[in-house]
């Protein structure tokens, strides 16, 4: 199958690809990596993303700055003991960004694995 202007102008009328839902504030590796480890718990500690994640602490502490001016996350610092502590927990705006991310991924897996036509039949 091949695509020209002619096809393209076609698919004018179609739904948009499924790349176009998806959201560069979440779709970024870590940032995605931070939205579901954070859906999987209540809250979850900087140590713990940092290690599932394999980043630096200032790579992480900048994914969460942006994450948290977006209004997916909140940060709170505190202490367990004497030791300084940060959590992270997702928001309602989070959940909701996460859910279209992963409806955007779903739409683009089942379109690429949807069956194709084979050559040479009187589809093509």
């Amino acid at each position: 199958m091949s695509l020209d202007d002619s096809t393209a102008s076609q698919g004018d009328q179609e739904e948009p690809h499924p790349t176009q839902s998806l959201d560069d504030t979440v779709h970024q590796r870590v940032r995605l990596g931070i939205l579901t480890v954070a859906r999987e718990a209540d809250r979850v500690e900087f140590g713990f993303l940092k290690k599932q994640l394999a980043v630096t602490d200032g790579n992480l502490s900048r994914h969460l700055k942006v994450l948290e001016e977006s209004g997916m996350i909140t940060v709170e610092k505190g202490y367990a003991g004497r030791r300084p502590r940060t959590w992270v927990t997702l928001t309602r705006g989070g959940a909701v960004a996460l859910d279209a991310e992963l409806r955007a991924l779903r739409a683009l897996v089942t379109r690429l694995e949807a069956p194709r036509p084979v050559p040479g039949t009187p589809d093509t």
